[in-house]
């Protein structure tokens, strides 16, 4: 169960990417605004049980990172002429290791779950550098199982399933879960992926 669906929303992740951007004053790092989307997604399947962009994740060596939001923020060739034109009409990528905010962010696409999450990463982690973000992000299981991995390879594909492990203590969980809650939450994200599967 490697991913999350096959549904990744762009306008929800170019949406992620500038709220967090206004929130910095217009302008943010991009590393700063994909940790800030892993922890507020992490916090998300944690409570709700989808993630909020339906990402891709890979561990990397400076942390979790969404690959399809990764893109966004590098103005990537790999974006599709759709996907590319949105996210222009609200992000300016062209300064190195930065996001620019164009315009407000359309928070009407999202859920209230959404800007629920987005605002608990925003809250706990947004007063932090780049780097303290990949420090602390080092710290959960769904990263760390592959440090050795990331000795050989550049990026492994991370296990959604993973981020409902928790992190050692005084780390936040971004979302207590007992138990009985975390195989809850496995079952429906394997009755998603099956679900999935009849799609594709």
């Amino acid at each position: 169960m490697k991913r999350a669906t096959v549904n990744f929303d762009f306008r929800k992740a170019t949406q992620a990417l500038n709220y967090f951007a206004v929130k910095e004053g217009g302008r943010i790092n991009k590393m700063k605004a994909l940790k800030l989307l892993y922890l507020a997604d992490r916090y998300h399947l944690r409570k709700y049980g989808r993630l909020i962009t339906n990402d891709i994740y890979f561990a990397m060596n400076f942390g979790p990172v969404p690959s399809s939001a990764k893109d966004i923020a590098k103005g990537s060739a790999f974006l599709g002429d759709m996907e590319k034109e949105y996210a222009s009409r609200y992000l300016a990528v062209g300064v190195p290791h930065k996001l620019q905010s164009r315009m407000p962010p359309d928070n009407e696409i999202f859920s209230d779950s959404d800007i629920e999450a987005l605002n608990f990463a925003w809250d706990k982690f947004g007063c932090l550098s780049p780097f303290q973000l990949a420090q602390i992000t080092h710290q959960y299981p769904e990263w760390s199982r592959h440090k050795q991995a990331l000795k050989m390879d550049s990026r492994v594909q991370m296990d959604i399933s993973d981020f409902f492990e928790d992190p050692p203590a005084g780390i936040d969980k971004c979302f207590e879960l007992n138990s009985e809650e975390k195989e809850a939450r496995r079952q429906q994200l394997a009755e998603i992926s099956h679900l999935e599967s009849l799609w594709s």
